[in-house]
């Protein structure tokens, strides 16, 4: 998981000097710091050969050092199961801290001007542009995501800092005019704090230490370091990107000092395919929102509704695209298409929601077992015949299912899609204009693609609504998370 931190005025007491940031391990697309993806010179193993030792980095980063720690955890390639390297294992007092470091650093940061905070986050961006192939074959040696996927989402992720290193330019307040004649009204934007997160290069970039840290932890310890972030009186800010269970846990420590909370967490995404489709369309949709990182992303599609009318010739050619444009393999492979899970627990959830499914009715049509090449590796997997009493219809299963519902009319369709706590992401297809504006506006869901399976920018706000989480990132309105509103009333005019 990952946490974004806020911390309060620099006239709280003084303390000592430490490190700062968080360093939870990110779910999904969220890209891994070196810290906890880096192999050991000499020890590299999957494709690390070579890269820089700048880039590889098993330390902690706190204050602008790179700090080792007592004890430490193996980070092994899931494609493999070898090891990559020991990463520092930071706990509770590490934790601490850095948040002390951060604080400390906020005191000053607070005052540069938004031009330099531009121009560093742009030096920023550069530097991962400059690093990509590099940064992403570390992403593809811890998650096994085939190499094309983890350059692409090394880009996504550098893009963020492009455009917020514009947008840092563009946060304007307002004057309000009263009904006193002598009484004027501003509004002030100012920054909520320190932001600490899990991604490469900014050190090199020049932000100042202590602004930026870094704190690996195993997850034996992920538990008590994200308590630590959640309840330290000197954070005011937390962001989270992870399961709906995790975000729970964390909201609930963050209520006892009322911090402010973001929260992307975990979806359901429905895929729904009308009769009124382009069938090709939706398949090529499907397959791209399916099985990016296989299946492994919050906004990968999890049911498939699919009406009557078309449900026999979606299923076949959906089908025959799996079987013939999926390839499974060790994501350093050129023709890979499908890495491995991220670990065994994970394939052996895909398995219970196959063999739950097939158990009450459903139809293997491709796929549903185990591959050959490892134990983390699972087949691409089609299922029809699906039935809202099977696991795969009402959990994230986070892994290569898709599992396809038939139904009847708009309505009913729009009913099965919504019946669920959760609401991130949400697909369909249409021709009908009418039935798109319908459907686009009941969908209880934070973002959805019309004819369209690949949703996600740095342009537009990213979010979920219901248990699938708090605030927005990207887009002008993302930045809003990290701003509080000051109103200053200005008299005697």
């Amino acid at each position: 998981m990952a946490t974004w931190l806020r911390l309060r005025s620099c006239r709280a007491p003084r303390l000592p000097p430490a490190p700062a940031g968080l360093g939870l391990r990110p779910r999904g697309s969220v890209p891994a710091a070196p810290a906890l993806a880096s192999a050991q010179p000499g020890r590299s193993a999957g494709g690390l050969a070579g890269l820089s030792a700048a880039l590889l980095r098993t330390d902690g980063f706190v204050g602008g050092r790179w700090l080792p720690a007592a004890a430490a955890f193996p980070v092994h390639d899931p494609a493999s199961g070898a090891e990559l390297g020991l990463v520092a294992d930071y706990g509770v007092p590490e934790t601490r801290a850095a948040v002390r470091a951060a604080y400390e650093a906020f005191c000053s940061w607070r005052g540069v001007s938004a031009k330099e905070r531009s121009s560093l986050l742009r030096k920023w961006y550069d530097l991962m542009i400059q690093n990509k192939d590099d940064l992403a074959r570390i992403i593809t040696a811890e998650s096994g995501k085939p190499l094309k996927e983890a350059q692409g989402e090394v880009i996504y992720s550098a893009l963020f800092l492009e455009w917020f290193s514009e947008e840092a330019r563009r946060i304007y307040g307002d004057i309000i005019y009263t009904p006193t004649r002598d009484r004027r009204a501003l509004v002030l934007k100012q920054p909520l704090g320190v932001a600490a997160v899990i991604t490469p290069l900014a050190n090199q970039a020049g932000i100042p230490p202590g602004v930026y840290n870094v704190i690996p932890c195993s997850r034996k310890k992920a538990k008590e370091v994200g308590e630590a972030l959640c309840t330290d009186p000197l954070v005011s800010k937390i962001s989270f990107t992870g399961s709906t269970a995790t975000g729970k846990v964390l909201l609930h420590h963050a209520a006892g000092s009322v911090k402010r909370v973001s929260m992307e967490l975990g979806g359901h995404a429905p895929f729904i395919v009308f009769d009124s489709a382009n069938v090709d369309q939706a398949v090529a949709g499907a397959m791209a929102s399916k099985f990016r990182n296989s299946g492994q992303t919050c906004v990968c599609s999890n049911r498939f509704l699919v009406q009557r009318g078309i449900h026999d010739s979606f299923v076949k050619k959906f089908a025959e695209a799996i079987q013939t444009n999926l390839r499974v393999g060790n994501g350093f492979e050129e023709r890979t298409t499908q890495g491995p899970l991220i670990d065994e627990k994970a394939v052996e959830k895909v398995e219970t929601h196959v063999s739950d499914a097939v158990s009450k009715g459903a139809t293997i049509v491709t796929g549903g077992k185990r591959h050959q090449l490892g134990k983390n590796f699972f087949e691409p997997t089609l299922l029809s015949n699906v039935t809202g009493d099977m696991l795969c219809a009402h959990e994230e299963t986070f892994g290569p299912l898709a599992p396809v519902i038939k139904f009847d009319t708009e309505e009913e369709a729009v009913a099965i899609a919504n019946a669920t706590d959760v609401g991130l992401a949400g697909y369909f297809y249409s021709q009908d204009p009418a039935q798109i504006w319908r459907v686009a506006e009941q969908l209880e869901v934070g973002m959805v693609g019309v004819n369209e399976g690949l949703i996600s920018s740095v342009e537009c706000p990213f979010g979920g609504v219901k248990q699938s989480g708090l605030g927005r990132e990207g887009s002008k309105y993302g930045i809003d998370e990290y701003l509080e509103l000051k109103y200053v009333c200005f008299g005697g005019l």
